[in-house]
């Protein structure tokens, strides 16, 4: 077994994180942002099983009306990017394990189902609200965008109503 190394400090992560959403808006000229993806691969994969319906689709059919690929776009590669640097990450620190995270007062399956929930949940909000917490959040507020600042407040304040409401969960 790899020995386990130090995570970093939280103040040194923020800053690298901000100087790379800098050198994003810089090189790429947008924000970085994640929720798009699996929209992307929703459009592509309804387009295989119903394509007449997916391209008269408000939501869908744009992505993928006269050919276009929604894979090919800066969204999916950054987030298979995200995937392969946390895989490497962890492996690299020693931390690379399958397990299944939650209240420990939970079975396994209970706390897969409320992941489930919880990213349902989550993903429905992000779509709704045009932008995730990195897209809306981080790229928003980055170019002061009143959105971003209304989601990251509401994001917050659900957090943590959510944290109070589950307490006891972790006990």
């Amino acid at each position: 077994m790899m020995k386990q190394r130090s995570i970093w400090n939280s103040h040194l992560a923020g800053a690298v994180l901000g100087l790379v959403l800098l050198f994003t808006f810089v090189l790429t000229g947008h924000g970085l942002g994640a929720s798009g993806a699996p929209t992307a691969i929703a459009a592509v994969a309804s387009n295989i099983v119903a394509p007449a319906t997916t391209q008269a689709n408000g939501y869908l059919g744009w992505m993928v009306q006269g050919g276009s690929d929604p894979l090919n776009g800066w969204i999916v590669w950054e987030v298979l990017g995200v995937l392969l640097g946390a895989l490497a990450a962890a492996w690299w620190s020693g931390r690379l394990r399958v397990r299944v995270e939650g209240p420990p007062r939970m079975t396994s399956v209970g706390r897969l189902a409320l992941a489930l929930f919880a990213g349902l949940l989550s993903g429905f909000g992000a779509r709704v609200s045009a932008g995730c917490t990195s897209g809306l959040g981080l790229s928003g507020s980055a170019t002061l965008a009143t959105a971003g600042f209304v989601f990251l407040i509401g994001f917050f304040v659900i957090g943590a109503l959510t944290a109070t409401l589950t307490r006891g969960m972790w006990k």
